[in-house]
């Protein structure tokens, strides 16, 4: 059976309901706990990737709500499904707003200062002056090394520190800059846009033109955020692309910034084959341009990763293996070949996993992530494009020399079928001093804790 796939890009037709007093309500009882579950149920049995791991039996009548029925059902492999209300899924993917200062945060708790992670541009903590590497030593009065005891000892919680996340509630900051100044500031919530493009930078590294961008997020506005850095890149000859906290999220922004990047080598070819349950057949979709106009025509590409690049950002690297020379520098990936297509009951969207992809080559089994052709690790100590970021620096010396650096451990080129894909112009350094730091693989998905971190 051909299964039609409904892309997070798709608005979808939701009916927001709760318990009901009326006759014809009750005869179809869509929206009750129960029935909620029922339909879940239903739908896992039908979709979910792994249907055939479910519990034989399944009473909708021993859970709460479909929360906890996802949580309990899944099996252990399963960290990725997750279920959002319709309000949050339009905030993220549609409006993409939130109320807050417009910053992400990394706790750096033997130090005692919350590490700045990202910042977004509009927001009061970017007008403000605070920059990714900065270090927040005080919210509030209270020093980060006290609030982070109150938090451990379950005498606060982070709504204690910011605040609710509610328009006008003042939040004072102190913070070291990157340069080592302090500075201080109170800031006001407000509803914060999320742009998706977090940086746009161009080197000149000898004769090479190299250009450089984050991408945070794939939603609906990255689309033209991806095509305005594609803009301001045009004539590059090398491209490094950051993905190294992107969760994942629109195929189709994937297949557009991997189409824009090697458009010349990949019209016309397979970007991902989906293939679902024994319930439906597989499905390939070809590469395509989607809303971008610029294309740079590149024969390599240099990708930054760490364990909160997921799903979509993996699918970038998967997919252009087969036809382009893809090194990777930093860490691990996530480990996300999986995908969901979202599914409303009532006032919910379901995020359950149901289908996993593969490239053109057919390899999509990278469960355990995608190892980094050069391992750099992430400090957290520089704004975006400093090239004394390990990150950038590890990918601007591969660029000019064809290797991993002295201090950089690699893994992938140890492979033979990774050399086979298109790393084979690079090899590991005749010192390996360094050991390797790997970051844990998150226990859910990476989305679900960046959300949570958002203030």
């Amino acid at each position: 059976m051909q299964r039609s796939l409904i892309a997070l890009s798709i608005a979808l037709t939701l009916t927001a309901c709760g318990g009901s007093s009326s006759d014809d309500d009750d005869v179809f009882g869509q929206c009750t706990a129960q029935d909620q579950n029922r339909q879940l149920i239903s739908e896992l049995r039908d979709n979910y990737l792994w249907n055939d791991e479910l519990p034989s039996t399944i009473d909708p009548r021993d859970y709460a709500n479909v929360y906890q029925l996802l949580a309990d059902v899944v099996p252990p492999r399963d960290r990725f499904s997750f279920i959002l209300t319709e309000q949050e899924y339009e905030d993220i993917y549609i409006n993409a707003t939130f109320f807050g200062l417009g910053f992400g945060r990394q706790d750096d708790v033997p130090n005692g200062v919350i590490r700045v992670r990202y910042v977004y541009q509009n927001s009061p903590a970017g007008r403000a002056g605070l920059t990714r590497g900065s270090e927040i030593t005080s919210v509030n009065g209270v020093a980060m090394s006290v609030w982070y005891q109150r938090l451990q000892q379950g005498s606060a919680t982070w709504d204690d520190v910011f605040g609710p996340n509610e328009e006008g509630v003042e939040v004072a900051l102190e913070w070291r800059r990157p340069d080592g100044a302090m500075d201080d500031d109170v800031l006001l919530k407000e509803e914060v846009e999320t742009n998706t493009v977090m940086a746009v930078e161009r080197f000149q590294q000898g004769e090479q033109d190299i250009g450089y961008f984050v991408f945070d997020s794939f939603i609906n506005r990255a689309a033209q955020d991806v095509n305005d850095a594609f803009d301001q890149l045009i004539g590059v000859d090398e491209l490094v692309i950051d993905l190294r906290y992107n969760g994942g999220g629109l195929i189709r922004v994937a297949n557009q910034i991997a189409s824009q990047t090697a458009w010349h080598e990949v019209e016309h070819e397979t970007f991902v084959t989906y293939q679902f349950n024994d319930n439906y057949d597989d499905q390939s979709v070809l590469f395509d341009l989607g809303q971008g106009i610029e294309r740079l025509n590149l024969d390599r590409v240099v990708v930054l990763t760490t364990a909160a690049s997921c799903s979509a950002s993996e699918l970038v690297i998967n997919s252009l293996t087969p036809f382009i020379d893809v090194v990777t520098v930093g860490q691990p990936t996530c480990g996300k070949p999986v995908g969901q297509q979202p599914t409303p009951i009532c006032d919910k969207i379901i995020f359950a996993i149901n289908f996993q992809t593969v490239n053109a080559e057919g390899f999509g089994d990278y469960f355990d992530g995608l190892e980094p052709t050069c391992q750099a690790n992430d400090t957290v100590r520089t704004d975006w494009g400093d090239p004394a970021d390990p990150l950038l620096g590890e990918a601007l010396y591969v660029l000019a020399n064809g290797s991993c650096s002295a201090t950089s451990a690699s893994a992938a080129v140890l492979k033979a079928e990774g050399a086979e894909q298109g790393s084979q112009s690079f090899s590991l350094p005749q010192s390996e001093a360094v050991v390797r730091e790997v970051t844990d693989k998150p226990e859910r998905h990476p989305l679900l804790d960046k959300w949570t971190k958002q203030h």
